[in-house]
């Protein structure tokens, strides 16, 4: 792939941070917005880390992956990497050419490719899905078509791990209740927006999925799911397998 300028790449601040750190050693604030929460800050350098310094649900998600992986939003793609150096073979694929580019010339096999593409149609044994791997359904609209995508892509017998948290927590009073609106969004929908040395991305859905509604939907949609992993934070790691 060509090599692409920074600045000539409008709406990717996600990328443009990646490629800063993997040219540089070091990239400026990546800032994510939210109209639900204060401004926040993705540390970059997290995005590059080691097997070693991942949260314990992303390593095992990745001894558990068997077969030809797929690793779907994969930034820089250290989750590849992993992978790779387990001796797996592993596809990442991004929607962000800067990503691609930056995994590309890390030694990674990298496609240029949306996950709801349905020209997409290589066969997977395990697709990987983290750090929060729901979100790439933005909102429950969108359950349908994510189910979609997954049996398109996985191989007979294959399995799908994700990971996600229960947000519940955030509107837990003292006494245990929870003030859910329940008429409103599900509380897991978030608005977020992400801006890296004054390139602003378009405003996106992220979902935060928990359990228990993950798992009806997967039975809906023809799969089932369990918990393989939880952490210490309302957090999980999930296998998804057709039912």
């Amino acid at each position: 792939m060509k090599d692409i300028p920074m600045m000539t790449v409008p709406g990717d601040p996600m990328g443009a941070a990646i490629y800063d750190y993997h040219k540089n050693g070091k990239a400026d604030t990546l800032v994510v917005r939210s109209s639900m929460f204060d401004d926040d800050e993705i540390p970059v350098a997290d995005l590059f880390r080691g097997f070693a310094d991942m949260p314990s649900l992303e390593r095992a998600a990745l001894q558990l992956a068997q077969g030809r992986v797929l690793d779907v939003g994969a930034g820089a793609g250290c989750h590849s990497l992993a992978l790779m150096q387990m001796g797996k073979e592993a596809v990442a694929i991004d929607i962000s050419a800067l990503s691609v580019q930056v995994m590309k010339e890390r030694g990674v096999d990298a496609r240029l490719v949306d996950f709801y593409d349905e020209a997409f149609d290589e066969k997977f044994d395990t697709v990987l899905m983290l750090m929060n791997g729901t979100g790439i359904m933005g909102n429950l609209d969108n359950v349908k078509p994510f189910f979609s995508a997954l049996k398109r892509l996985l191989k007979p017998g294959g399995c799908v791990y994700v990971d996600s948290s229960d947000l519940r927590y955030l509107f837990e009073e003292e006494d245990g209740s929870l003030m859910i609106d329940l008429a409103g969004d599900y509380y897991g929908q978030l608005d977020y927006q992400m801006q890296y040395k004054g390139v602003e991305g378009e405003p996106f859905d992220w979902l935060y999925l928990d359990f228990n509604t993950l798992a009806y939907y997967a039975e809906e949609n023809g799969f089932s799911a369990e918990i393989v992993a939880e952490g210490e934070h309302y957090d999980y790691l999930a296998k998804i397998t057709l039912a």
